[in-house]
């Protein structure tokens, strides 16, 4: 049986993901070091606000309040008994939210890293990180999610023992990774050797990209290395609303609203499939993000400039997949609105 997030992908051009997890639930009271899937259970209504904003809003995707609910990461809260029952109530949450939307809504089970090293050089085997992950699978699974959401993962192992938790689990799934400065992720893996990790895959996801890591800039950057990889499955773009910045003792992002409609549009000319925001992206920005891609006409691939022009500045001169002499070092940055 075809699942709904593949008809949704044959039916449509583009899907509409959502926003931050992270952001919108300190919004509504979350305390630093907290962890945000026991608002599972202890603050319901504040969950399901947070899966209603982004419906709300005109995603078509959204994700499960489960980022960290694996083992690993919820023993730092002496909550590891708890993964079952964490990830189980954040997708019956999400699954009652989506069925009463009045129209087509996918609920996508997030799991992100385990937090540990993987061997050989730190103590997580690649056993146990597939028994950990096929465990949260299970239970949002159980919960009622339409597809596995694996996502911020920067080591290849890591990425594999979760395609390979989902495949016994039966599950389809979409995984991404974070890119960080130089365009890789902190275990030096490039757009590229993303793209070949997962050709190589048994179990393959329905789609893959890349999501939070510096900027949007920096992000459309990768999208565009992985497009040039040739590979036939569809591209997520899920990236940070602008650049995060301490202000009066709290984390804010300078991504306007309207920067992230250009985000939106450049990411779908990009090659980007499904297109949402991570870090600092509200319901706000979702809608304009919403309006862009319904309104504004498909263009051609955007170059560099073209990006930076419209986004800011990269990171970094280079991505980590060019030779040093054809390397591209399109730095400036044209400022656009105020703080996000």
């Amino acid at each position: 049986m075809t699942d709904r997030l593949s008809e949704a992908l044959n039916e449509r051009e583009w899907l509409l993901a959502d926003g931050a997890t992270g952001t919108n639930l300190f919004n509504m009271g979350l305390s630093a070091g907290d962890a945000p899937e026991l608002w599972n259970v202890e603050h319901i209504e504040r969950v399901q606000a947070l899966y209603g904003g982004s419906v709300e809003a005109g995603a078509d995707i959204f994700l499960t309040n489960t980022f960290g609910g694996n083992a690993s990461r919820l023993k730092l809260h002496d909550s590891q008994s708890r993964v079952g029952e964490l990830n189980r109530a954040g997708a019956e949450i999400a699954r009652e939210i989506a069925d009463r939307a009045g129209r087509d809504v996918i609920v996508a089970g997030s799991i992100g890293p385990t937090g540990d090293i993987m061997a050989p050089m730190g103590a997580l085997t690649f056993e146990s990180a597939v028994e950990m992950f096929h465990e949260q699978s299970e239970a949002l699974q159980a919960g009622g999610v339409d597809v596995l959401w694996v996502e911020t993962i920067s080591a290849p192992e890591e990425y594999q023992a979760a395609a390979e938790a989902a495949g016994l689990a039966g599950m389809p799934w979409c995984g991404t990774m974070s890119f960080d400065t130089a365009g890789r992720t902190m275990m030096g893996l490039t757009s590229h050797g993303f793209a070949e990790l997962v050709a190589k895959l048994e179990h393959a996801p329905l789609a893959f990209g890349a999501n939070c890591g510096v900027g949007a800039s920096d992000l459309l950057r990768t999208i565009l290395g992985m497009a040039a990889n040739g590979s036939e499955l569809p591209l997520i773009a899920k990236g940070n609303a602008g650049i995060p910045k301490y202000v009066d003792g709290h984390i804010h992002y300078d991504g306007t609203p309207e920067l992230m409609a250009d985000y939106a549009v450049l990411a779908r000319d990009a090659g980007a499939t499904i297109i949402g925001g991570c870090c600092g992206t509200t319901p706000d920005h979702l809608r304009l993000m919403r309006d862009a891609l319904e309104t504004r006409p498909r263009g051609e691939r955007p170059t560099l400039d073209q990006i930076t022009d419209a986004l800011g500045a990269f990171s970094s001169p280079r991505d980590g997949t060019e030779n040093d002499a054809d390397a591209p070092t399109r730095t400036r940055r044209r400022r656009r609105g105020g703080s996000g």
